[in-house]
């Protein structure tokens, strides 16, 4: 069983950076493919980025497209996500997840989610 602990958000204004943490145990992190979602005050979680077991492969929603950016240290068991030019629209909750197998953007691929991280942005 994979128990994933997300860190890293906070308050921040538009245009702002933040870097967000999701610290993983309890199973063989560094062969889980590792995906981040979101989701918004009344809205749906959605899709934010994807990377392989390896770091090799990723995959981004448009909406973060060139302002987001995932990686990882598998000798740490954390992934990060780098969060640039933030705009009041990014205001969700933050989630990772973790799957055995290669990259994914559908939230029913994941097995396991973390409780999330609040990152609020104010115009």
């Amino acid at each position: 069983q994979v128990q994933l602990v997300e860190s890293g958000g906070g308050l921040v204004q538009a245009g702002d950076s933040l870097r967000l943490s999701c610290a993983g145990s309890g199973g063989t992190f560094s062969t889980y493919a590792m995906g981040w979602f979101r989701q918004a005050p009344g809205k749906g979680r959605e899709f934010v980025g994807t990377i392989s077991w390896f770091g090799g492969s990723t995959s981004y929603a448009d909406s973060v497209k060139g302002r987001f950016k995932m990686s990882r240290d598998n000798a740490k068991n954390t992934v990060y996500l780098q969060l640039n030019s933030l705009q009041p629209e990014d205001t969700a909750v933050y989630y990772c997840a973790a799957r055995p197998g290669g990259i994914a953007t559908m939230t029913r691929d994941y097995a396991y989610w973390g409780q999330g991280t609040q990152v609020t942005v104010s115009s």
